[in-house]
């Protein structure tokens, strides 16, 4: 048995060597701790940085502007401004919301794109807020006229079970900051804050809408093990802190159950923790042969992971490279070719085939 486990590890460990070779990367910027990105056209991406900074990147020649903005914001411990979308001639963007003495929420806004001067308006503020500095989230996506967001325990622990307040949980509301009528407090759980659509997560740095099933899906950060990659489903509840995923505390004392009846079960777990970041569902033309595929990012990890998880009796995890560009925190996709971009804590980097 012991052979059979290292013949795999063998052939899994030269496959992703191979695959490595056939990948070509560049510098596109250099940045300061950049944390979420977005297409604003063909050509620009528009970026976060942690520390306070938004900035557009020209892909084609380097060139980084600046635009001020009016976001109240706070950089503290894992938090400062967080992700970026852009959607139709506005920019959507997470940050940690400076509420005064030390306490902050993951918090949401938004402004009409303009590249001298953001001026945002909050269509949303996690309540209650917390003087912490981790586990803010947050990632964001759109899908039609719905805004998803991920919002972090801010390391509280089972707050994520009590849906009387935001964190630890998968938000959804309007572009415009409404609250749609069919959330989960209007249907079956009257006593959820409205703009919840599914608690029990813990640090999910992960949101994407698949653009072939519309479906949508998270990766979340478990404590000592237990990262998982999953989809998220209305009304329902990830467990946290009641299950650990398969992970453990930090002090190595047991958390819970991987997964038990009565909780959303997720796709793919990790343990040991690979602290999955970013992901995206592939779709374009560079790397045709992952269209359909759920591309993982991750931070401790430093590797791009690919899932093809159509049968989930039978999911399968392959990883495409590690170590070449360090800790990945964000991975977005050219809108038009499919070549790949991410941020690591330097810059923006140009991922595609080496046609050499």
């Amino acid at each position: 048995m012991k052979k059979i486990f290292l013949l795999i590890f063998i052939f899994l460990h030269f496959h992703s060597v191979s695959l490595a070779k056939n990948l070509k990367f560049s510098k596109i910027a250099s940045l300061d701790k950049p944390w979420g990105s977005s297409f604003i056209s063909n050509d620009e991406i528009i970026i976060t940085e942690k520390s306070g900074k938004i900035k557009i990147v020209n892909i084609l020649n380097g060139n980084v502007a600046e635009i001020k903005h009016n976001l109240n914001f706070l950089e503290y411990g894992q938090g400062g401004l967080l992700d970026i979308l852009y959607k139709d001639n506005f920019i959507y963007v997470s940050y940690t919301e400076n509420r005064a003495n030390w306490k902050t929420s993951t918090s949401i806004a938004k402004a009409k794109l303009d590249r001298q001067n953001l001026l945002f308006k909050n269509i949303f503020q996690a309540n209650p807020p917390i003087d912490s500095g981790y586990h803010f989230g947050s990632r964001l996506a759109i899908k039609d006229n719905y805004l998803f967001a991920s919002a972090g325990e801010r390391g509280k622990g089972m707050i994520a079970q009590d849906a009387s307040k935001h964190p630890g949980s998968i938000i959804r509301i309007h572009l415009d900051g409404s609250i749609p009528k069919d959330n989960p407090k209007f249907k079956d759980q009257p006593k959820w804050l409205p703009e919840i659509y599914q608690i029990g997560i813990r640090n999910p740095q992960g949101l994407t809408v698949s653009p072939y099933d519309g479906k949508v899906y998270i990766s979340n950060h478990g404590a000592k093990g237990g990262d998982f990659f999953g989809e998220v489903k209305k009304g329902e509840n990830y467990g946290w802190k009641i299950l650990g995923w398969g992970g453990k505390n930090y002090s190595g004392l047991p958390i819970g159950p991987k997964w038990k009846p009565g909780f959303t079960k997720a796709i793919q777990y990790w343990v040991p923790s690979i602290a999955t970041s970013a992901i995206k569902i592939y779709k374009g033309n560079e790397f045709k042969e992952w269209n359909g595929h759920a591309l993982i990012t991750s931070l401790k990890d430093q590797s791009l992971r690919k899932l093809i998880f159509d049968d989930l009796l039978n999911v399968q995890e392959e990883i495409i490279f590690k170590n070449k560009i360090g800790r990945i925190r964000d991975i977005i996709i050219h809108p038009e070719n499919g070549k790949i971009f991410f941020l690591n804590p330097d810059g923006l980097y140009l991922m595609e085939k080496n046609k050499n």
